[in-house]
């Protein structure tokens, strides 16, 4: 067994965005069942068609696809390798290998598949990592047949961002917001709300892209929801990882406070994540549309 350790993409889709945490694990997938049901159906899936899954990661997508139809043929594609065999050991160990291909590729740069040689492209959750989204959206449109169809799920996480300076993860955190602002600082020299392409884009950008990569029928559904937080798991709270880039809670935690302050944030914050007192600002986009 090789001892190289999992590339970031892998080990967050795997392992960190559920925090090593089981029932969080089927709890997470559980909610992303109907994103993939409605990619899935606004790209009106047809018989003997070519799917392209742009960033299919573990492959939500492309196998939702293959339990809608006998006759899709699948192409995973992914900037991650480890991924790739990931979802080529599941297609192997399902029987589906014999209708998938797997291409290394980014989103920006489709240039191993021909132009207008696939029925669909599906993205979930991809555009939020690609710095040239324009140059993905000419891509999406270059390797789509005529009338060939793009169904893409982005969240828009501008929403949400930047907090007041008050919040923290949707917490009031008034108290202790001199030790939040070295935890946050954590996160925005990552990730720069302005710049980086997880926070730098909404909806109607999307619509933008689109239209200006050349498609000629474009449709967008924008969801938004202010909720309260159901999360009561402290630990779980701890350890999750809200992306691949960024470290958990924990890990920033540790990075940037003292033992002081360590203790003082979590007696102040995990009574209110217990208690469910914070909330959540969610903006999700589908976006769908015909070359």
């Amino acid at each position: 067994m090789s001892d190289t350790p999992r590339d970031i993409w892998t080990e967050w889709l795997l392992n960190r965005r559920f925090g090593g945490n089981t029932e969080h694990m089927k709890f997470i997938m559980g909610s992303l069942y109907p994103v993939r049901d409605k990619v899935l159906h606004n790209a009106n899936l047809g018989e003997n068609e070519t799917l392209l899954d742009v960033g299919c990661g573990d492959g939500l997508i492309a196998f939702g696809a293959f339990e809608k139809s006998n006759t899709v043929k699948v192409i995973f594609s992914d900037i991650s390798q480890d991924l790739l065999n990931h979802v080529q050991n599941l297609a192997q160990e399902t029987y589906l290998a014999d209708r998938s291909r797997f291409i290394p590729a980014s989103a920006e740069d489709l240039s191993a598949i021909s132009d207008e040689s696939v029925d669909i492209v599906t993205t979930r959750s991809v555009l939020i990592y690609v710095e040239n989204k324009t140059r993905a959206f000419s891509e999406f449109y270059r390797v789509l047949k005529s009338k060939g169809r793009l169904s893409i799920f982005e969240p828009i996480n501008r929403f949400s961002h930047p907090e007041p300076e008050n919040i923290f993860a949707g917490y009031d955190v008034t108290p202790v917001n001199d030790i939040v602002k070295k935890i946050k600082a954590v996160y925005e020299r990552l990730q720069n709300p302005a710049t980086d392409p997880v926070l730098n884009f909404d909806e109607r950008d999307l619509l933008s892209f689109a239209e200006q990569a050349g498609f000629r029928e474009i449709h967008l559904e924008l969801n938004v929801e202010i909720k309260p937080n159901d999360l009561d798991d402290w630990d779980r709270m701890l350890r999750i990882a809200p992306n691949p880039r960024v470290p958990t809670l924990e890990e920033a935690m540790q990075e940037v406070l003292t033992t002081a302050e360590h203790h003082a944030f979590i007696e102040y914050l995990r009574p209110l994540v217990e208690a469910k007192r914070g909330m959540i600002y969610e903006a999700l986009a589908y976006l769908w549309a015909i070359k």
